[in-house]
């Protein structure tokens, strides 16, 4: 008598309501029905049985969209069978028992198939196809959890079917490992449709749906991103982490959910039991083995797992183990190199060290070793620190420095060296001087001088206590040391003492030191620039950019791109700017990937002549690509520089608040270097509040910073003292007051002009005009004008104009109608271009009305040209998108400043100062 058998077996799964609607996968699942197979093989948790049960439902629902209810045809793929296996249909008779089982449920005349005793497997094969090929209409079956069939006769069986599969007939298996099925050849025919671990693992649209609608959470983008990321799309851990958030987490606020985003490791007991009893438990022994020796290793070949697991076979593992879907991914096409699902890899490390701690340095050491072996030294570094073998990272970590240098990697380098006890270091000079070296990119120059003494104490008197493993590095210890000096001091803003340790580098360096000269010229010219020399300055660089470029350091010379083309946009030439931008661009891309790191300055300095010339979209292109490229750099100060040249561009596009925001991210990222500060971030923003109307604010800036406008002129303070009299200009009603703004610019454009520094002196001359406007003195304002758009005109100078806002329009326009203008077309191209985002606010620089204590600010004249018409309070709120609250600060506001107590008097006070 035959077994009975197990309904529930057979059972298609009704996928949640709530279900994530995975389209993309639907649309290749329907594409591949028209060849025999589809093999759905991904580890556990990967959401394969839930996605055939969607499918499957969404044929079934198509259908029933298509064909009437009442009629009795059914769709081409309307049917469907399943078959959950398990391990008892490892038998082949009980696995055929329940295929026929499967079969009659679709309508397939299989009876009698089984008798008993039963016949041959390929007699019944040979019946159940002739059976199928009877059924009219097109059909799938599915095979779900195929991975625990254990059984090379079902195996071929299945084979078998597949080969002389009728046509209306497609098999779907899904399964954690591949089966050892003939998949190449069936490949090769184009019968077989594939999804893996990486089609099958949530998009960033579809974990926010499952996160934030399924699981009914309400997570920011933000934190699903991150969560994202630490599960690497792997559906299971997000449903593991959510039913976490949905715990005690939930009644805490977002804070504790993003603190527990990313302390959601392999060690959460919710990932730790899932895995060990879903994975780990279901390997033998010396598949376990291999798995929690190599779980130490950020990346595995067969070699490397050789040598820390002291096996010979650990190559065909690594193969076994990718056919086996155990969470482990291929990071290249030969299938040499392969990595471990983060999370996986942190509970194979937490069993690691509880069931064999004393192993674990073992295996570190192990590591180290086959890495140093194989000229990997920054691994061999990571992993004997792990070993706490301190003596061979040091060796190890001082042979990196020269290619650390090159990579401008100094953040990683000191991280190794904070790992080192300080005794060991201060044995060591080259560590010492490296150690420096690191503090100084990281704007610690106080701390720097300690490390350079230690080295020279060795130097000065060698003693047998001395550790020298580079002695390459160790003979160029004294000019190192030099120009650190002159690094430092040239930070430090002492400029002479930069020259003399710089001279004194050249004098210590060895011919074949390129690395040396070229950092010793690169100060002297840096030195140059802040003296207020820029020309001198732009000279030595061109040369030394020259140079670099006959001796193929393309390297350094895209690195010192941007301190070119700065120098040439403060003198003035833009076009010459963008020229050795373009250049550098080209060098970088012309020889491949890696792109240099100074590339990121590339792209931002090009960003800010877009901005200046007015072409708004290509300038946030251009940042953009910068922004994703530094991204995956470890340039310490480059992200100083980005959030000014993003905050410029807020600034161009009328978001003076987005500006604002950028600026103190700037400040916050700061980090002290040789690069001359000529803009410093209180100055741009005082400037911003200055088109806010936010007087005071400027008015403090410049005392706080004891400027004045009898000030000596230098270079290094001229951008404050263009900003002091913007601020002057704003609040000096006085007659003393104006004389002081005029012998303000007059000094700094006498300065300017002498340095050659043609960008200042347009800037000047813009101010200049503005400050004759405010002072009703049209003719030398339109004189100064005259003047500045003659000079900016060669180089399409646009938004140092535009910024100004009406004030300068109505210059500009005044200047345009003067007969015989040469530069008419150059002004209409500026009078243009005031159609577009206008940051400046009018107020700031023509001098504010008499009678007004302080200037309205701009969303305050937004507020205040409202109050003029009917609507009431919440209906100008919510035409401003602001909270009554919000408007009823700025009324008081526009009230206190007019000197009125209600909105009658305000618009009456308006209309006197002619506001509207």
């Amino acid at each position: 008598m035959p077994n009975p058998v197990l309904a529930t077996k057979l059972f298609i799964p009704r996928p949640r309501p709530n279900v994530v609607l995975r389209a993309d996968l639907i649309t290749r699942l329907n594409a591949g029905l028209h060849r025999r197979l589809t093999l759905i093989s991904a580890p556990a948790g990967f959401g394969k049985t839930t996605l055939v049960a969607s499918w499957l439902a969404h044929l079934e629902r198509k259908t029933q969209t298509i064909a009437p209810a009442s009629s009795d045809r059914l769709d081409p793929v309307r049917r469907s069978a399943w078959l959950s296996l398990d391990a008892g249909d490892t038998d082949l008779t009980r696995f055929l028992t329940y295929l026929v089982a499967a079969l009659q449920t679709i309508g397939a005349s299989v009876v009698g198939l089984l008798q008993s005793p039963p016949p041959p497997a390929e007699a019944i094969l040979t019946a159940l196809l002739n059976a199928v090929s009877a059924v009219p209409d097109p059909f799938i079956l599915v095979l779900d959890d195929y991975h625990v069939i254990d059984s090379p006769s079902v195996d071929q069986a299945l084979t078998f079917l597949i080969e002389h599969l009728p046509p209306q007939m497609h098999l779907v298996i899904a399964t954690r490992e591949d089966p050892h099925l003939p998949l190449a050849r069936f490949r090769a025919r184009d019968q077989l449709t594939e999804l893996r671990a990486a089609d099958l693992r949530f998009t960033p649209a579809e974990a926010t749906a499952f996160l934030n609608q399924a699981m009914g959470l309400s997570l920011s983008a933000g934190d699903i991103a991150a969560l994202a990321a630490r599960t690497e799309g792997w559906i299971a851990g997000l449903q593991l982490a959510a039913l976490a958030l949905q715990g005690p987490l939930s009644m805490h606020g977002l804070a504790d959910t993003s603190r527990f985003i990313q302390s959601f490791t392999g060690s959460h007991r919710f990932v730790l039991d899932y895995l060990v009893e879903e994975v780990l438990q279901q390997q033998p022994e010396h598949i376990r083995s291999f798995l929690l020796q190599t779980s130490l290793l950020d990346r595995l070949c067969g070699p490397l797992c050789d040598a820390v697991t002291g096996q010979k076979d650990s190559r065909v593992i690594l193969e076994t183990l990718e056919r086996g879907n155990l969470f482990i991914v291929p990071l290249d096409a030969q299938r040499q190199w392969y990595r471990y699902h983060h999370l996986f890899a942190e509970v194979l490390q937490a069993h690691l060290q509880e069931a064999h701690p004393d192993r674990v340095p073992m295996l570190h050491l192990r590591a180290s070793e086959w890495y140093e072996q194989h000229d990997l030294r920054s691994d061999a570094i990571g992993h004997a620190l792990a070993a706490r073998d301190f003596e061979g990272a040091a060796g190890l970590i001082e042979l990196a420095k020269p290619a650390i240098d090159l990579n401008y990697q100094s953040s990683i380098w000191l991280g190794w060296l904070k790992a080192l006890p300080d005794d060991l270091i201060r044995t060591r000079p080259v560590l010492s001087v490296g150690y420096a070296w690191a503090l100084l990119d990281g704007g610690e120059l106080e701390a720097s001088e300690a490390h350079l003494q230690e080295a020279e104490r060795w130097l000065n008197a060698p003693a047998d206590k001395m550790v020298v493993v580079d002695t390459e590095q160790f003979r160029s210890l004294p000019a190192s040391i030099a120009t650190a000096r002159a690094y430092r001091s040239l930070a430090l803003g002492d400029v002479s003492g930069t020259v003399a340790y710089a001279q004194q580098a050249l004098e210590l360096t060895s011919a074949d030191d390129r690395i040396r000269y070229m950092q010793a010229i690169s100060l002297l010219g840096l030195a140059q620039y802040t003296n207020g020399d820029l020309q001198v300055a732009e000279r030595s660089l061109a040369d030394f950019y020259t140079n670099l470029r006959k001796t193929g350091e393309i390297s350094t010379l895209v690195s010192i791109s941007f301190l070119l083309a700065d120098i040439r946009v403060a003198l003035g030439r833009l076009h010459e700017a963008e020229s050795i931008y373009q250049q550098s661009l080209q060098l970088a891309t012309s020889q491949g990937a890696p792109m240099p790191l100074g590339i990121v300055d590339v792209y931002r300095g090009l960003a800010e002549l877009y901005v200046e010339r007015g072409d708004l979209e290509a300038a946030a292109q251009h940042l953009l690509t910068s922004q994703k490229l530094g991204a995956q750099t470890t340039l310490t100060d480059w992200p100083y520089r980005l959030c000014v040249s993003q905050a410029r561009l807020h600034e161009a596009q009328g978001n003076l608040e987005g500006a604002l925001a950028l600026l103190d991210q700037a400040e916050r990222v700061h980090i002290r270097s040789p690069l001359p500060d000529v803009r410093p971030i209180a100055a741009l923003k005082t400037r911003i509040w200055l088109k806010q109307g936010r007087l005071s604010e400027a008015l403090a800036w410049a005392r706080k910073r004891g400027l004045s406008a009898d000030d000596d002129i230098s270079y290094t303070r001229e951008f404050e003292h263009i900003v002091l009299a913007r601020v002057l200009i704003a609040a000096g009603t006085s007659e003393s007051d104006r004389a002081a703004v005029s012998r303000l610019l007059g000094r700094l454009l006498q300065a300017a002009e002498a340095g050659g520094r043609l960008g200042s002196v347009i800037e000047i001359l813009v101010v200049q005009a503005l400050a004759f406007q405010a002072h009703a003195h049209l003719a030398h304002a339109l004189a100064s004008l005259e003047r500045a758009v003659a000079l900016a005109e060669p180089q399409g100078y646009l938004r140092i104009f535009v910024d100004e806002g009406e004030a300068m329009r109505s210059l500009i326009e005044k200047q345009s109608r003067n007969r015989g203008q040469p530069l008419s077309g150059y002004m209409a191209t500026l009078l243009a271009a005031f159609a577009q985002p206008v940051a400046a606010q009018p107020s700031a620089l023509t001098g504010q009305p008499s009678g007004m204590i302080e200037p309205l600010s701009e969303r305050e004249q937004d507020v205040l040209k409202l109050l003029r018409g009917d609507l009431s309070g919440p209906e100008i709120a919510q035409q401003l998108s602001v909270s009554l609250h919000t408007l009823r600060t700025h009324t008081n506001n526009i009230f206190k400043k007019l000197g009125v107590n209600n909105r009658r008097a305000a618009v009456r006070r308006a209309e006197e100062l002619d506001l509207y």
